[in-house]
């Protein structure tokens, strides 16, 4: 279990805090979609979760070990995918011999099924990849290396649509009941269909924490031309066909979810989601 407690992080005390009493419990297994505004904090909390940054007040525990402490058992059951990173101008196996120790459930075969994925060889040198191959390469490894905790920034910058294709299918294959997936991006539409758990944020904390199956029961994402319907809404916004709204749902159907929409609406109004999910605990 990881979880966030009253965590306040600032990057300079001339400045406001990034985070501020900060609260969220990640329970293991499934694929957490992390969205927020551009400084909302994503970034900086998936390094505090993995102990790379030190906060101001409260802690990250990690099967109620402060992940900060850099505990030998922390480290190797978590590993985080920056949105940019440099690989060393060497050989994967070289590189694989190198890091791969570190990670005691590190499986080759792993390894060379995710590369395949994305139909890459395993012989490759890091240092002659595009950015684009260097971050395929790199997911590859970390998948590989079979942690527990797997936290990844921005995953699809830099990925053709056929590198994208590739993402989904192989963080789908991957995730098991004792594997966390976070991924924290604005490209809502390359990861929307493999999420199974939204939380949307702001750096107070978390507008929204729920499933996508809690959602879908209690959501209704449609398109309507009918101006009385998108008046009424949760939430709309103009699209092709008329507006795309969220309404309360009425429990005869479910829709796909449309993160976009959802996103603001959170940013909107939070309480208005509050009340929804309030009721359906109810």
């Amino acid at each position: 279990m990881l979880k966030v407690n009253n965590l306040t992080f600032s990057y300079s005390r001339r400045k406001p805090p990034v985070l501020e009493r900060f609260n969220l419990e990640l329970a293991p297994g499934g694929i957490y979609g992390l969205l927020g505004r551009n400084g909302a904090g994503k970034s900086t909390l998936l390094y505090l979760i993995c102990g790379l940054l030190t906060p101001k007040s409260g802690e990250v525990t990690y099967n109620g070990v402060n992940t900060r402490a850099r505990r030998t058992s922390t480290l190797n059951d978590i590993f985080i995918v920056p949105e940019e990173f440099t690989l060393p101008p060497i050989s994967l196996k070289k590189y694989v011999e190198i890091n791969s120790r570190f990670y005691p459930r590190f499986s080759q075969s792993d390894l060379e099924n995710h590369l395949a994925k994305f139909d890459m060889p395993s012989d490759i040198n890091l240092g002659a990849l595009s950015m684009g191959q260097k971050k395929k390469a790199f997911m590859c490894f970390a998948l590989a290396c079979n942690t527990s905790v797997l936290l990844m920034d921005e995953p699809t910058n830099g990925l053709d649509i056929p590198g994208k294709n590739s993402f989904r299918s192989f963080i789908a294959s991957v995730i098991n009941d004792e594997r966390t997936i976070v991924i924290s991006t604005h490209q809502v539409r390359d990861i929307d269909s493999i999420l199974d758990h939204i939380i949307i944020m702001d750096n107070r904390g978390t507008l929204l924490n729920q499933s996508v199956a809690s959602i879908a029961e209690n959501l209704l994402f449609t398109v309507t031309d009918d101006m009385s319907v998108a008046s009424g809404a949760l939430y709309s916004m103009p699209s092709l066909g008329g507006y795309s709204v969220i309404l309360p749902s009425d429990g005869t159907a479910e829709t796909d979810i449309n993160l976009e929409t959802l996103f603001e609406l959170a940013l909107s109004r939070p309480e208005a989601l509050d009340e929804i999910f309030k009721k359906g605990r109810g």
